[in-house]
């Protein structure tokens, strides 16, 4: 069952639920943390109502600068004003931010511990149509093996705009992942959100299944594929089988008590993520269970391909990140425990 003190949306298993880009979140939020902090200031590559660093633009363009194609530069530009007293925030496609620029970022941003904020935008195979080349599933990987780093990745726009706010006021490097297409809004304002914390959006209650025993599997999502696995969840604790669903937003620093005790209570892991399962999500557990708790596993994201074009939903289920492919990976690592 929904663990009632996540506070989530009540219409989270109906089909009118509402859906928005989690890139709105950032809009909102960049916005919302300029208002509160006159050392906020956005850059850009050329991609400013994409990203939804349009209205930070229109309502402070003082603090606004338009970079042009040119994502190594906005990287270093943004690293000297992260030392110099001001918040900057840089976004563009993630592939090529921090995909085309990496080099400055570590140089430059991450070496120095510069205060700049990174979103990477049009993420994982939901760009769709874009294919493989806008198609951004390795970021997570090469952005949290930086030192000084701090990776992020919300399940909605609300949780996104949350987010934002929270990294104007961090100090360091932050990387925030964000997507196109508009996603199932799964939190409210009254949602717990802790950046560091994963939450739990789900845990079965065996008494109410006639005392079937403990949850069987701990589904650890991030991103927009969290409704997803809270979607299995439902299934599977219908057809008897429990889960614990947590919310991984905070990639780096992770959870790894969270992480940890949840896999003790179930005694095997699923995680889900749209990102290459090496390195990822996915690898992060892996390394916090290896530490903690080693329990079996099953990694539900990219399984080492590019993408391609096509429609979002399609493509999420051709590459196995589908509601039914998740429910097939809890069946598949329980047969290991």
């Amino acid at each position: 069952m929904l663990n009632l003190e996540a506070k989530l949306n009540p219409k989270l298993f109906d089909k009118d639920i509402e859906m928005k880009p989690t890139r709105d979140g950032y809009g909102d939020g960049l916005v919302l943390a300029g208002d509160h902090n006159k050392n906020v200031v956005a850059l850009c590559a050329d991609l400013t109502e994409s990203t939804r660093a349009e209205a930070f633009a229109k309502k402070y363009p003082e603090r606004f600068f338009e970079c042009g194609v040119a994502e190594q530069n906005m990287a270093t530009i943004a690293a000297g004003l992260g030392i110099s007293g001001k918040i900057p925030f840089i976004s563009s496609y993630a592939t090529f931010s921090p995909g085309r620029n990496w080099e400055q970022i570590r140089t430059t941003i991450a070496y120095n511990d510069s205060n700049v904020k990174i979103a990477g935008h049009h993420a994982g195979v939901s760009v769709g149509p874009d294919g493989a080349t806008h198609q951004a599933t390795e970021d997570i990987a090469i952005m949290r093996a930086l030192p000084n780093m701090k990776v992020f990745v919300p399940c909605d726009a609300i949780e996104a705009r949350k987010i934002t706010l929270a990294a104007a006021k961090m100090w360091g490097p932050v990387y925030l992942r964000f997507g196109r297409e508009k996603s199932a809004v799964v939190t409210t304002e009254k949602t717990p959100f802790t950046p560091g914390k994963a939450e739990i959006f789900w845990q079965s209650n065996p008494s109410a299944r006639s005392g079937r025993g403990k949850p069987q599997v701990a589904i650890i999502a991030c991103g927009i594929l969290v409704h997803n696995a809270l979607l299995a969840a439902k299934e599977l604790d219908d057809e008897g089988i429990g889960t614990i669903v947590l919310n991984n937003h905070s990639i780096k620093p992770i959870d790894e008590e969270a992480i940890a005790s949840a896999v003790k209570k179930c005694g095997a892991v699923v995680t889900v993520e749209e990102h290459q399962v090496a390195g990822g999500l996915g690898g992060a557990v892996a390394e916090v269970l290896a530490k903690k708790f080693p329990a079996p596993i099953e990694f539900v994201g990219m399984q080492d391909t590019f993408g391609e074009s096509g429609a979002p939903e399609e493509l999420m289920n051709k590459y196995g990140m589908g509601v039914k492919d998740i429910k097939t990976a809890v069946k598949g690592v329980i047969k290991r425990k």
